[in-house]
């Protein structure tokens, strides 16, 4: 133990990020910038040939910044054998839903199982990947126990949630503080020592389960709170109400209230999958989270409300919606970003097509319509300008980025529906969704 955390102390341990997605090489760069040997791995050769490259694949982070830190000595590979070269091991690879909603943590036994042979005594595995409570337990701490060496003085295993947040400006992987729960007290002070030189501020909790617990309880807030507002914003617009406008109101309240803003529904790799981690585990304890269930009911069926929307601004101008030609604004799951994962809008593109719509998209940051496993469109994004504006017979507004012109939409489009809130409720053209 006291090697290895006299190399991370001086930092000349040699950190292996697996996973460089979103999560993953954010993270690498900011060991990179700490001072830490870093060696990316990835099994998507593309990306490792653009990191070498010193080429960005992710528009929040600029390529300058990677060329930089590969030439100071960042690197990344597909071989994953060089695990055995690295101090520390973090785990960053997706965790998604599978058909029927139960947990696919897929990505991890297969990262555990490519690595197994390669683990070394002196190393700390961290997991970062968004799981139910117990899957530190049950799937890491096996995979280490079968090797030589024993956990809490051979080897250091420990949970990490990631909190990335993806085009916030306040906070970054470096300024976000970082939670962390080991196996044993000897594993949780190495993982605090792992991330204190790169994270702000650390909090250890006193176990994996507990850390595991608190990503899902962070995540679980905002689908709950995001339920409950997409909900009462379908009860005011029955009452011709502007949600948006009480929401402004209830926030000038100092204390007792949190704003939450309505939408489409639900985007992202976390808000949309983590609570049916929750909900999935609750079950092998005889348990059923009703409350999380219904939140997640809720925002799922949001897309159906925007769809009705549409329907409903089609046929207030005499028009159906086979045959209409329809412009999507913003297909990423959140404003000025460029991930489109679990996003709303694909949805409601599918919906609006199968419908007979002639559906296309204009998104800043989403060049070319992405490869999913669910959604197929042939597009790329369109620019924004007046004629082509008048050409549909509606315009959608599924994501607010900042680089929409909004002036320029609202005045050349014949009819639009907003499910942000962005063009208020004064014109007549306009349809709050």
């Amino acid at each position: 133990m006291n090697e290895l955390t006299d190399k991370i102390a001086s930092r000349e341990a040699v950190v292996g990020i697996v996973g460089l997605g979103y999560v993953g090489l954010p993270l690498a760069l900011s060991f990179s910038e700490a001072g830490y040997g870093v060696v990316g791995f990835d099994i998507d050769p593309e990306k490792v040939a653009l990191l070498r490259k010193g080429v960005s694949y992710i528009e929040s982070i600029p390529s300058e910044r990677v060329a930089s830190l590969v030439a100071s000595g960042f690197d990344s590979t597909v071989e994953f054998s060089r695990i055995n070269e690295v101090d520390a091991i973090i785990i960053c690879v997706p965790t998604p839903l599978d058909e029927y909603r139960e947990p696919d943590v897929s990505f991890i036994t297969s990262t555990l199982e490519t690595i197994k042979r390669f683990l070394r005594p002196g190393q700390v595995i961290s997991l970062e990947s968004t799981t139910y409570p117990g899957t530190t337990e049950e799937l890491v701490l096996p995979v280490v126990d079968s090797i030589p060496g024993q956990v809490g003085s051979d080897y250091f295993v420990v949970y990490s949630p990631e909190r990335e947040d993806p085009g916030n400006k306040s906070f970054n992987t470096a300024t976000i503080p970082k939670v962390v729960g080991g196996v044993t007290e000897a594993c949780t002070e190495v993982g605090r020592l792992l991330y204190i030189n790169v994270i702000s501020e650390v909090v250890t909790v006193s176990s994996t389960r507990v850390a595991e617990m608190t990503k899902l309880l962070e995540n679980i807030h905002r689908a709950v709170n995001i339920g409950l507002v997409n909900e009462m914003k379908i009860v005011a617009d029955r009452m011709s109400i502007d949600i948006f406008e009480v929401i402004r109101a209830a926030a000038t309240k100092p204390f007792g209230f949190t704003a939450y803003y309505p939408g489409p529904g639900l985007g992202g790799h976390c808000i949309p999958i983590d609570p049916f981690y929750l909900t999935w585990k609750a079950r092998e304890f005889g348990l059923h989270t009703r409350f999380i269930e219904l939140a997640g009911e809720v925002n799922a069926s949001m897309p159906e409300w925007v769809v009705s929307k549409v329907v409903g601004a089609l046929n207030s101008q005499e028009k159906s919606v086979r045959g209409s030609r329809i412009l999507v604004l913003g297909i990423a799951y959140k404003k000025n970003v460029d991930d489109a994962r679990e996003s709303p809008a694909l949805k409601i593109m599918e919906m609006l097509q199968a419908g007979g719509a002639v559906v296309e998209y204009s998104d800043p940051h989403i060049a070319a319509f992405p490869k999913t496993r669910k959604y197929q469109f042939d597009l790329k994004s369109l620019d924004v300008n007046p004629d082509m504006l008048r050409s549909y017979d509606l315009v959608l507004l599924t994501t607010d980025h900042e680089r929409f012109d909004l002036d320029l939409v609202l005045e050349h489009a014949r009819l639009i529906v907003d499910t942000r809130g962005v063009f208020g409720t004064k014109h007549k053209h306009v349809i709050a969704a």
